[in-house]
């Protein structure tokens, strides 16, 4: 057996475990700066609560009496190797008073482990073996007893905890004590032993736990200084800090390159701004391209640079200077690569994700999957963050701890997916749960009422949570995008974010479905609606729900996405619309319980080949079936640009096809599976879908949504027992989805990926019905009344073509054409005009007077000058 030395000083030496030579020592010091103030406690510790720590004169403070509030470091763990290990705190604040009766406690937590075998998974769930000092003195190892010694005089100044924990054959002896810090006096000691080694590999913490109540002089529970830690057991992971700069994500559209980096609550002593840089152009050594400063609610920097080199790959890097050690100033880095905008690639894959719940944080699976499928643009639908992320609840008050409540959950999100943001361009877009809403409808941006439960308060439309909270939630998550198409708030303020990126040759519109949407509650009394369910069985949703007055996307975004469909620029060869979640309600339920979802996440996982009796297709006024006139007037609009529709939210994964007068009159949506997903939503109707495939299941084919929207259903990832562990994660139709799109062909394929399932093998399978390959011309399925001459373009190839009705003057639909010819078809009879160029604009050539060619024989030719 090793021997161990303690040494126990003065306030401030050093405690250290000196083992023999051959072993490999590792130090840690904590260094908490002196002239600064700050939420955040540096780049290598994590705390639970984001909002109930804080560093401020050298100690690290717990500024709350609440149970289990702990800070994880993250550059060194207990290693599975056979060794020692020591680490000593001095503790004070409330504990200080150790006259005082409970349990509350505070001191050590060691060999934290979560479920994933990930420090990150095990910083926020793991959990460990407690040692420590209770408010009634007791120091305690793994459980309190009222046998373990007792400390009857503790300083002001705060008492030293020590713990050290050596081999004893297979397992480990633990021994703690307690010191005076100021004159070495040693108060008490406390040895455990036949403590397990498994016990004693993963995490390491401190840990203020008071969940009995408790009087805060001076608003400071706990506080924590000089914390050392030592020892041939200790594992070294420097690269294993987070922050300052916690993440970045970024947009490249037309030129203009938009990005912003998270950062975290730093102090009004730190540098307030953040430095893009890229390589010079010897690649020795960076030069800043731009500064930004650091948003005071947010937390974030965006930078904006037009005339951005598109046509190759350039590393960057985010500078940032933080106070640290000895108030000395450190300058930290993040590196990542704006990727070559892929104008030359044939195919461009855009992978796409919503839910991001925490069972499986940090989603290391996930990451490495999506990774092989390296996707050049990246799609969030919503549902970053849910309010139970994290644990420890939701914080609604006052203003800045809620900000700083949704931060710690917003920043578990860029912990998880860092690695492949900063590297490609993404959209992240919120949805309900993001700004703490069950469900959300905006109404326009008016606040909610503050009557009655949280149900009753969404119910009412609008935001409950006050407007500058949702500004800065939607600062994290959309400063990056290019500007809006009309930038101008809504009501209280709230800034919208609804714009067009053009990446790639793919024009993708990014629209926002809740901000502007009616709730129905006050438009459909008879309803009685609650949590945009309809409780009233006698109400019929498909004939009665559809009322003047409801709103989906608003005039303005209809406006926008009619002239989005028209302007096709030189490089657009095809256009996607992103969106939080799709306009139809594909779900069904037990007939009997067919007026509340609450049932949902009770419903059993059904095994491979199981069908419910008696599922009925249900009226989800959350889904965007509802309402069905705002529903029709978008997918109108989306067609037009024979757009294929990407979204999320409804945690079932689907691929089908809108209908609007009928059945597969218009374009195609993906709705992605949930990351990790606590609400599984099914589809299964009792009665089979018309004009299903054969062989298809009968939950597809042609079918009637609960308020009455036409919807053919082509595959949907129904939960299935599967066998997998955590069962919680993998029975739940979790994933994601890849879509690829084909510049030449223009034909799209749509894959839906199984979280469980890895791509990287040969036998690898995606949920069942995918993948589904569609052509771009498939977006606008409706039948054609007839066809107009062929028409025959001259001097360039793959032209705009707009087809334009001469009676009303609008443009039916606008298209980038394969080749010189195309027979445009039309949906009634009457005069047309043909537009053709190179890009939509006064430049295109024009045709008047084309009527329908019957024969479908008759050609005309246009000169278009390249």
């Amino acid at each position: 057996m090793r021997k161990i030395y303690i040494t126990t000083l003065l306030a401030g030496a050093l405690f250290f475990v000196s083992c023999n030579q051959s072993t490999k020592q590792v130090k840690f010091e904590s260094k908490w700066p002196s002239s600064v103030t700050r939420t955040w406690i540096g780049p290598e510790y994590w705390a639970n609560r984001l909002q109930d720590w804080q560093i401020h004169d050298e100690k690290l403070e717990c500024v709350v009496a609440a149970a289990d509030r702990n800070v994880n470091i993250l550059t060194r763990q207990l290693g599975k190797q056979k060794g020692s290990f020591a680490m000593s705190v001095i503790v004070g604040g409330a504990v200080a008073d150790a006259q005082k009766k409970g349990k509350n406690w505070a001191g050590f937590r060691i060999g934290i482990k979560g479920q994933f075998n990930d420090y990150r998974d095990s910083a926020i769930y793991g959990k460990g073996m407690n040692a420590g000092i209770t408010m009634a003195g007791r120091l305690f190892i793994d459980q309190q007893s009222k046998d373990d010694p007792v400390i009857h005089k503790i300083d002001k100044t705060g008492i030293r905890i020590e713990l050290v924990a050596e081999p004893a054959g297979d397992t480990y002896k633990v021994l703690l004590k307690a010191v005076n810090p100021q004159s070495g006096e040693l108060l008490a000691t406390l040895e455990k032993g036949q403590v397990p080694a498994e016990s004693l590999t993963g995490n390491i913490a401190l840990v203020s736990d008071f969940p009995q109540k408790q009087d805060l002089a001076d608003g400071i529970c706990t506080w924590f200084q000089d914390w050392k830690i030592s020892g041939s057991k200790i594992e070294v992971h420097d690269n294993q800090t987070f922050g300052p700069i916690l993440f970045s994500q970024y947009t490249l559209s037309r030129g203009i390159l938009k990005m912003t980096a998270q950062m975290p609550p730093i102090g009004n002593k730190d540098a307030q701004t953040v430095a893009l840089q890229v390589l010079k152009e010897n690649g020795k050594g960076w030069k800043t391209i731009q500064e930004a400063k650091i948003d005071a609610m947010a937390r974030t920097a965006t930078f904006r640079i037009e005339n951005w080199d598109a046509g190759k790959n350039t590393p960057y890097r985010l500078a940032y200077n933080l106070l640290g050690t000895g108030d000395k100033t450190k300058e930290y880095e993040w590196r990542g690569t704006i990727r070559k905008e892929p104008l030359d690639k044939d195919e461009i894959v855009v992978a796409a994700f919503t839910g991001n719940n925490d069972l499986g944080f940090p989603n290391n699976d996930l990451v490495k999957n999506v990774k092989y499928h390296n996707p050049d643009f990246l799609f969030f639908s919503g549902d970053q963050i849910y309010e139970r992320v994290g644990g420890y609840g939701t914080q609604r008050a006052p203003l800045d701890k809620a900000t700083l409540d949704y931060l710690r959950k917003w920043y578990l999100y860029g912990w998880a997916y860092r690695d492949i943001l900063k590297d490609r361009p993404a959209v992240s877009i919120p949805d309900d749960h993001d700004v703490y809403h069950g469900n959300v409808w905006g109404a326009g941006g008016k606040e909610a009422s503050h009557t009655g439960d949280s149900q009753d308060q969404q119910d009412s439309g609008g935001y409950i949570m006050p407007a500058a909270w949702v500004n800065m939630v939607q600062r994290t998550q959309t400063s990056h995008l290019p500007a809006s198409w009309d930038p101008t708030p809504v009501k209280q303020g709230i800034g919208v974010y609804y714009c067009e990126i053009n990446y790639g040759g793919i024009s993708f519109a990014v629209i926002e479905d809740r901000k502007w949407k009616s709730a129905p509650k006050a438009l459909l009394p008879e309803a009685n609606i609650r949590n945009g369910w309809a409780r009233n069985r006698k109400f019929n949703a498909a004939k009665e729900a559809d009322v003047p007055g409801a709103v989906l996307l608003g005039e303005r975004q209809l406006h926008f996405l009619h002239e989005w469909a028209d302007n096709w620029d030189e490089n657009t060869w095809m256009k996607v619309v992103l969106s939080q979640t799709i306009f139809a309600n594909v779900a069904t339920l037990p007939e009997e319980e067919a007026t509340s979802d609450a049932v949902v996440p009770k419903l059993r996982v059904l095994k491979r080949g199981e069908y419910p009796p008696n599922d009925i297709p249900v009226a989800d006024m959350d889904s965007d079936g509802w309402p069905q006139i705002g529903r029709n007037n978008a997918i109108r609009e989306m067609r037009r640009a024979f757009a294929l529709h990407i979204a999320g939210d409804q945690h079932l994964g689907s691929t089908i096809q809108y209908g609007v007068d009928d059945w597969r009159d218009a374009g195609y949506a993906f709705c992605v599976p949930a990351i990790s997903n606590i609400w599984p939503r099914r589809w299964f109707p009792k009665n089979p879908g018309r004009n299903r495939k054969p062989g298809a299941p009968k939950y597809t084919g042609d079918f009637l949504d609960g308020f009455g929207n036409h919807v053919t259903v082509y595959a949907v990832s129904n939960p299935v027992f599967t066998g997998e562990k955590p069962a919680t994660l993998y029975d739940r139709a979790t994933g994601y989805g890849i879509v690829r799109f084909n510049r030449t062909s223009r034909n799209i394929v749509i894959e839906c990926w199984p979280r469980e399932s890895d791509p990287t093998k040969p036998d690898a399978q995606e949920y069942p019905g995918w993948p589904i390959k569609i052509g771009q011309a498939d977006n606008y399925g409706r039948k054609a009344f007839g066809y107009l001459p062929t028409i025959k373009i001259a001097g360039i190839s793959n032209p705009v073509v707009q087809v334009i009705d001469e009676k009303s003057g609008e443009s039916i639909y606008t298209l980038r054409i394969r080749g010189n010819s195309f027979m445009p078809k039309v949906f009634e009879n009457g005069s047309y005009t043909v537009r053709v160029g190179k890009e939509t604009g006064k430049n295109m050539k024009s045709i008047k007077g084309l009527l329908v060619d019957e024969t479908k024989e008759k050609t005309v030719t246009i000169k278009v000058n390249e």
